[in-house]
């Protein structure tokens, strides 16, 4: 009963957005004659809508789990039902009484007012779990405070499993995914988690989450291990030899020991310190004492930050859905299907973040599984939506959700994100930073750091706006290097005793990319 009710619903917000549209478009002066020319495009919009609806299956969403994919569908069918209400109203009488502006405008209205009533109603769910965030701030993100899990098998096991996770280790376990036995649970969700493929796919899953910055440090097998094919448990067995990824058996273990993080003792503190060393953050840490840190978490521009944050991101999805329209088209004919891409990344305290951008790249890996370099997989359209940062819009989705700003230090990815430079971690990252406007690319990780971890204490209303002006600039002129900009970053952290070097070292470490 519960899904015919939300595609009545739906059709029911598109139809009063339509009617919206059509009071806005005639100045609010509204007679009988306009309402009875108008009345067919209002009967076309709503069998439309119903039949269009039903087939993109926008009702069997859960409003409150809704995410990009989900937001996208909606538009998508939106402005399918557009496009079918003006071809049944021309073909009965050639869209007499209906001005010709009308279907933008209803498209305008019809997506703000469907995607706004889920966007609102996941906020309020997620309320409770966002006013929890400010905790967050005070405690130090650290890479070992998590371990990131594939779970092989769908049995009444894996339900045990997840709900002794849950109950003996909240917040220490992630789970990534599950492995199903075959393909028909491929793509069906197991307790909120994706089957993402079956065992003879486990390889080739393993290298896409890679890709998508996830690193699994077990495999949480939940069937016994005789049950298990030769060609699986030869699989299992080489995947933790070359990778060396810990094969836990649930049947034999449950695995709730965190005495030694298999983070470090498993996938080798050696690959992490060989990523952490390449960031040149090896003699500067970044340190603020726990009285200002509390004093940062609590400070009344963040609440004011997230209104304007809301609202701008909101307008902004208004505004440029038909442009999101056609770059989801672009990349669907340049680079193929699926139209986003994600990658995981910290975010607010350290929480895991999903960072959704329109795919630029084709897959990662060639049939034959060879791995393919970032030349042979951009497109010419991917380079150019880069270059305009259009490959950034699914990120205004985020910005609603809550958890990301427009401005705030971008998201790096889990093995760039150091003890050193936690500090940034206190505030939700933007889609543009201080660090973006002052040099982007062209300044070493150091100076980012650096100038992230200065936004974080400086951070107000005047400096947001300077750096969403500035993000316009570099957008147009391209990114250039403001020296004085760095310079300042680090002699105020230097002087408020915020920047931290081993004894007998020099200040200041960086200016401008080049050490000093």
């Amino acid at each position: 009963m519960r899904r015919p009710f939300l595609l009545i619903l739906d059709v029911v917000f598109l139809c009063a957005a339509t009617i919206f549209a059509f009071i806005l478009r005639e100045n609010f002066e509204i007679s009988v004659a306009r309402l009875l020319g108008f009345a067919p495009y209002l009967l076309a919009t709503a069998v439309a809508s119903l039949i269009i609806f039903s087939i993109a299956g926008v009702n069997r969403t859960i409003w409150r789990f809704c995410s990009v994919p989900d937001y996208l569908r909606v538009m998508t069918a939106v402005g399918a039902v557009v496009v079918g209400a003006v071809a049944l109203t021309f073909s009965w009488n050639r869209l007499e009484g209906t001005p010709r502006s009308l279907p933008f405008i209803q498209l305008i209205f019809g997506i703000a007012l469907l995607v706004g009533a889920r966007a609102i109603h996941k906020l309020r769910h997620d309320a409770r779990q966002h006013r929890k965030a400010f905790g967050a701030f005070l405690r130090p993100a650290s890479p070992l405070q998590q371990v990131t899990v594939l779970v092989v098998g769908i049995s009444k096991l894996t339900e045990l499993y997840f709900q002794a996770a849950a109950e003996l280790a909240p917040g220490r376990i992630r789970v990534a995914g599950l492995i199903g036995s075959n393909d028909r649970h491929v793509g069906r969700l197991v307790a909120s988690h994706p089957v993402l493929g079956d065992t003879d796919e486990l390889e080739s899953i393993l290298d896409d989450l890679e890709v998508h910055g996830v690193t699994i440090d077990r495999i949480v097998v939940v069937l016994p291990f005789h049950s298990l094919g030769d060609s699986e448990r030869e699989t299992l067995l080489r995947i933790e030899r070359s990778r060396s990824i810990m094969l836990q058996f649930l049947g034999q273990d449950l695995g709730f020991n965190f005495g030694k993080p298999v983070l470090i003792s498993k996938i080798g503190g050696a690959a992490w310190s060989q990523r952490t060393s390449n960031l040149g953050l090896q003699n500067v840490s970044f340190h603020i004492p726990p009285e200002t840190l509390e004093k940062i978490a609590r400070r009344r521009y963040w609440k004011t930050k997230r209104f304007f944050d809301f609202f701008i991101a909101l307008s902004a999805i208004i505004v440029l859905s038909p442009l999101l329209l056609v770059s989801a088209a672009c990349v669907a004919a340049s680079v193929g299907f699926p139209v986003l891409f994600w990658q995981q990344r910290p975010g607010l305290g350290g929480r895991p973040l999903r960072l959704y951008k329109f795919r630029t790249m084709k897959a990662a890996y060639s049939p034959d599984g060879k791995r393919l370099s970032d030349a042979e997989r951009v497109s010419p359209l991917g380079s150019l939506m880069r270059r305009l940062r259009f490959d950034e819009f699914p990120q205004l989705f985020s910005v609603i959700r809550g958890d990301m700003a427009v401005v705030g230090p971008r998201p790096l990815l889990h093995w760039e994100q150091t003890e050193a430079q936690s500090a940034r971690l206190l505030v939700r990252p933007g889609l543009t930073g201080w660090a973006q406007v002052v040099g982007g690319r062209h300044i070493s990780s150091d100076d980012k750091a650096a100038l992230d971890v200065w936004y974080v204490q400086h951070a107000s209303l005047l400096l947001d706006i300077e750096i969403a002006l500035r993000t316009i600039l570099v957008v147009v002129l391209g990114e250039r290097i403001s020296t004085g900009d760095i310079e300042k970053a680090w002699s105020d952290l230097g002087e408020s005793g915020i920047v931290r070097r081993p004894a007998g070292t020099k200040f200041p470490v960086v200016l401008g990319g080049v050490r000093v």
